[in-house]
């Protein structure tokens, strides 16, 4: 398991949009995390990211719900995965690798 420290230090993971970093949750709001990972399926470091998450009081279904987007290895698709994140209003956006930023930053700065 990837502990906390690691996980915030070597993930890459950037958030493209931070109100929720900076306060605890507000009792009855449902933030909604929008999550991009040009790879497939969830492993080792999602579950870090989830963690750190509960660790802040921020839990699954009940002060957050997150939409994930896999890009499969499939990079072309990141851009449009991310413009349904945008659409979809997340509170935020997480991206989880360099070309998952980049694709995100493209979306939102248009």
């Amino acid at each position: 398991m990837i502990d906390r420290r690691m996980f915030l230090a070597g993930a890459g993971a950037v958030v493209l949009a931070a109100p929720l970093a900076a306060e605890a949750p507000q009792a009855g709001k449902i933030y909604r995390i929008g999550f991009l990972n040009p790879r497939s399926g969830q492993n080792e470091w999602d579950e870090a990211f989830r963690q750190t998450l509960r660790e802040l009081g921020y839990v699954e279904g009940r002060s957050i719900t997150i939409e994930y987007r896999w890009g499969a290895g499939n990079e072309e698709r990141l851009a449009e995965m991310a413009a349904e994140l945008v659409q979809l209003k997340m509170d935020i956006i997480v991206a989880a690798a360099t070309v998952a930023i980049q694709a995100a930053r493209q979306v939102i700065l248009r």
